[in-house]
């Protein structure tokens, strides 16, 4: 798989090839809807919108020219909140050949070389396989509850890491 490619920043089409990533993925193993797709759509949009290369960054990895997967750090709250890690997927075409990893390893990188304190993310409970690459990475569950943010009741989780001041190889 060594035409594997992550490609950093905005790719005509990334945004629809995401969402339809997401909306697929989670609609036929989650049974999640319309809600859902067009959360993911409007806030990526809106992310995309304000995208600032010196807070923000957004990864596409592809296979063969064809996004696959994604990857973001929205930083635009960094400083006080956090950065944001959202819309983390890889395509079934990909998963298990360490595209993830790839992905979440960029994306820690980045948030290191900007001094980034803290990353988070949101998922919810029964999402093992991501569960797993985020534990790797050191992140730590430090909140769940019930919740509808994604248009479905589940048990909602939020990861944190705190970022390490050095670069990792």
């Amino acid at each position: 798989m060594s035409d594997i490619k992550i490609v950093a920043g905005y790719v005509s089409g990334s945004i629809g090839r995401v969402v339809e990533l997401h909306g697929t993925y989670y609609h036929s193993h989650w049974g999640f809807g319309p809600f859902f797709e067009s959360k993911v759509a409007s806030e990526m949009a809106e992310f995309i919108r304000r995208y600032d290369e010196n807070q923000d960054g957004f990864w596409t990895v592809s296979l063969g020219g064809r996004i696959e997967g994604s990857i973001t750090i929205d930083g635009i709250h960094a400083k006080d909140e956090g950065a944001h890690l959202r819309w983390f997927i890889v395509s079934e075409r990909l998963r298990g050949k360490g595209a993830g990893n790839r992905l979440i390893r960029t994306a820690i990188d980045f948030c290191r070389k900007r001094h980034y304190e803290r990353v988070y993310l949101w998922t919810f409970e029964g999402l093992q396989a991501a569960r797993h690459l985020y534990e790797k990475y050191g992140f730590k569950l430090v909140e769940e509850h019930k919740g509808k943010q994604w248009g479905k009741t589940v048990i909602e989780q939020r990861f944190e890491l705190t970022v390490q001041s050095h670069v990792s190889d």
